[in-house]
């Protein structure tokens, strides 16, 4: 006959368990689960703690069981009924490790409901800030389109100043070319003047000899 593993002692248990739900409000502290409050992070935590535990127990029985279940087999072999005492170490190895799946299942049972309450939990958040969020993002938009609006502007005002000052540089350039051509011209009128009156006044003279 297999025994049942030993289980384990409640002082133990619970050192155990303290252990780890300590490193489970730990987790829950850093995760920060959106939308739960310190105590239902707690309890969280508490649950997770207590379904590791018993995974863990589970698995200790299963391994216990199934070393227990090769001692038996290999005392069996000295025995005068070895079939019927293989048998029964079968059976006892079988229910011994169905009650220890059974302890696993439930740990993992008790995990997979935390997470699904975490999820819920994060979703409710996540849909609870979802107005802020969109409301954020629009005003974000709204200050985006506003700066690239004052860039496009500035950098149109500055194209128009350098298109002001190209034109007012090329009016200045005409009216200084111009200045200079009526210089120029009033200055070779002159010189041309100057010139036929001396011509002039030397055709008289040389009219006026004998």
């Amino acid at each position: 006959m297999i025994k049942a593993p030993r289980p384990i002692p409640s002082a133990a248990r619970q050192a155990a368990l303290a252990c780890l739900l300590s490193i489970g409000l730990i987790t829950g502290s850093a995760a920060a689960d959106g939308g739960a409050t310190p105590a239902q992070q707690a309890e969280w935590a508490q649950r997770l703690a207590q379904a590791a535990e018993l995974q863990k127990e589970g698995g200790e029985r299963r391994a216990a069981a199934e070393k227990l279940l090769e001692e038996q087999m290999a005392a069996c072999n000295g025995k005068f009924m070895v079939n019927r005492c293989r048998d029964n170490a079968r059976n006892d190895y079988v229910e011994a490790n169905r009650a220890g799946r059974r302890v696993q299942n439930e740990g993992k049972a008790i995990e997979r409901q935390v997470k699904k309450e975490q999820l819920a939990a994060r979703d409710a958040q996540a849909a609870a800030e979802m107005p802020e969020r969109e409301a954020e993002l629009r005003a974000r938009e709204a200050e985006t389109t506003a700066a690239r609006n004052a860039a496009a502007a500035e950098e149109a005002a500055t194209r128009a100043d350098k298109a002001r000052k190209a034109e007012e540089g090329a009016k200045r350039k005409a009216e200084e070319a111009e200045r200079l051509r009526k210089k120029q011209a009033d200055h070779d009128a002159r010189v041309a003047e100057q010139m036929e009156k001396a011509n002039a006044k030397a055709a008289a003279g040389a009219a006026a000899k004998p």
